[in-house]
């Protein structure tokens, strides 16, 4: 049984956001405390501070480098403009996405913006490369073909895609010691899973390449207990490279786009038998929007989220909570969580 300590109302708004930090601390612990037992150490009761895990689902506000800032996580474009007829997000923080709306809506962009209908600035950006949501309202999102596809998605799934041998384990004083993960993950959801099961024992490798961009107080919030080394799926010979890591892995996690991996061949049919592939997706696995390029921020926006302030203007949660951290452990066949 997990003890929750402290009151969820540690964080305002009309979401219980700090009530799922707690959650979703706790279903990890308790998981990494079972899987101790198994591995003959008894860690005794689980306890969760609710206000302590609500300030970790936003710990990049907290960060300090030498005891200062590392730097601003959002760049001066992106934000909330408001359409001819609501209301539009543009994630402006690579340069790249930054390119790709002014190239639609020109140095102008509020008053760009401002004329024209948020679905269309939406469609436009995303055309040109992009990221950018309109405001919908929850009952909107409901009828929406991908709000369709998503409630009939689980919250997380498991998929058999192959047999392997099993990976027993031996006693450990950490849940996951010995356990190798490849982490390809950017930005926070991805990233924050990998450093899930670092602090809790397992051996987490970073691949990231230098070609792309990175919000460096974000890689640093989320790179603590992992290591990290840069390859470009493009070239054959760090393609090579990669499989020469996941010979030795037990865990992939993976937070590109759907089927993204599997066009430079790393998907699920292509990983070596018994390795475990953890993906995540902005806006799903199923349904229209499935390959769409997605922040959480963008999500909130998308799904009604930030439409329940009721003030007519986007009222964003109090962390970027989207929760798809995962902690995943099976001995014997790979899969697909």
């Amino acid at each position: 049984m997990t003890v929750f300590i402290g009151d969820e109302r540690v964080v305002a708004g009309p979401f219980r956001v700090a009530h799922l930090a707690a959650q979703c601390v706790a279903q990890v612990t308790t998981a990494a405390a079972e899987l101790s037992r198994r591995r003959g150490t008894e860690p005794g009761p689980v306890s969760v501070d609710i206000r302590h895990a609500a300030e970790a689902f936003r710990g990049e506000r907290h960060l300090l480098v030498d005891g200062a800032s590392p730097g601003e996580v959002w760049a001066p474009l992106s934000g909330d403009y408001r359409a001819a007829d609501g209301w539009v997000k543009l994630h402006c923080n690579y340069p790249h996405h930054e390119a790709a709306v002014r190239s639609v809506l020109g140095d102008d962009v509020a008053a760009e913006v401002a004329r024209r209908p948020a679905v269309s600035v939406e469609e436009a950006v995303l055309a040109a490369g992009g990221a950018a949501a309109a405001m919908r309202s929850a009952g909107q999102w409901r009828a929406h073909p991908q709000g369709v596809a998503v409630a009939a998605e689980p919250l997380v799934s498991v998929e058999r895609v192959g047999d392997g041998p099993p990976r027993p384990l031996p006693a450990a004083d950490r849940p996951l010691a010995g356990v190798r993960v490849l982490d390809l993950t950017h930005v926070i959801a991805g990233p924050v899973c990998g450093r899930t099961l670092a602090a809790h024992g397992a051996d987490v490798l970073h691949v990231g390449a230098a070609h792309l961009p990175t919000v460096r107080p974000l890689v640093i919030d989320t790179g603590f207990g992992k290591r990290s080394c840069h390859l470009d799926l493009r070239v054959p010979g760090d393609r090579e490279a990669l499989r020469g890591l996941l010979a030795d892995a037990d865990v992939l996690v993976q937070s590109y786009r759907p089927d993204s991996l599997s066009t430079k061949g790393f998907g699920p049919a292509d990983l070596p038998p018994g390795v475990i592939l953890v993906s995540l997706s902005a806006y799903g696995h199923s349904g229209p929007w499935r390959a769409r390029r997605g922040f959480d921020s963008l999500v909130q926006l998308a799904c009604g989220i930030a439409d329940e302030g009721g003030v007519g203007r986007p009222v964003p949660l109090p962390a970027q909570a989207w929760p798809n951290s995962a902690l995943a452990q099976r001995a014997g066949s790979g899969g697909v969580l």
